[in-house]
């Protein structure tokens, strides 16, 4: 897949948990406009039908804004709707086969908590990795903690870029400096924030600072 990672520099994931009085849709396009770089779609409970139904919705608005959008885990949804992308943990389908079912054309991320994982997933297509949890995080319940050092060494082993994810927020960001990685994944640290747009803004900055943007 031929693409600029620096769509990568910061990933919203989304979490409908959090939506309170605005809809999913309302907050994904406040993340835009507060300078997300791509969004993924992370629905763990909906119905497949349902799932399709709710991401052409929110493709709507990432076309609007020429953001990749990036489906979690649901292949079929990935196609039914024709993502930017996929992204996929160490238990869901074997990279290499996602690759053979969704083609080239579409973005394929792997999450990755070893190097050797990492570069298993490069080898079997992935696009690009996502690294965690770097931070205690309630987001996921199975995520396993990795030290900075890991992630380094990850970000050293491989040649398709490194996004950080897991507990990442304002106040530690900067911790991640020097680790390699071309962007972070959070979840709370816009999702959960009363004011979306500022949140966006205020962590798009740091990473940038971070990344040496």
């Amino acid at each position: 897949m031929n693409y600029d990672s620096k769509s990568l520099l910061l990933y919203a994931v989304t979490d409908s948990s959090w939506v309170g009085d605005r809809t999913l849709v309302e907050q994904v396009e406040e993340a835009i406009q507060g300078g997300a770089t791509m969004i993924q779609l992370r629905e763990k409970n909906l119905p497949i039908n349902q799932f399709i139904h709710f991401g052409k919705e929110i493709k709507n608005i990432t076309d609007k804004h020429n953001i990749p959008l990036i489906i979690n885990d649901e292949v079929e949804v990935a196609i039914a709707i024709n993502s930017t992308g996929i992204h996929v943990g160490q238990n869901d389908m074997n990279a290499g086969d996602i690759r053979a079912k969704v083609g080239e054309s579409m973005i394929l991320g792997v999450s990755a908590q070893t190097v050797e994982q990492a570069l298993l997933a490069e080898k079997q297509g992935a696009d690009y990795l996502g690294v965690g949890a770097v931070f205690s995080t309630t987001s996921k319940s199975d995520a396993d903690d990795i030290s900075y050092d890991t992630l380094k060494e990850i970000c050293n082993a491989v040649s398709i870029p490194v996004v950080a994810i897991g507990g990442i927020n304002k106040n530690n960001i900067n911790k991640l400096m020097g680790s390699g990685i071309v962007g972070v994944a959070v979840i709370s640290a816009i999702f959960d924030q009363k004011d979306i747009i500022k949140a966006t803004k205020e962590l798009k900055v740091k990473v940038e600072n971070i990344i040496g943007r």
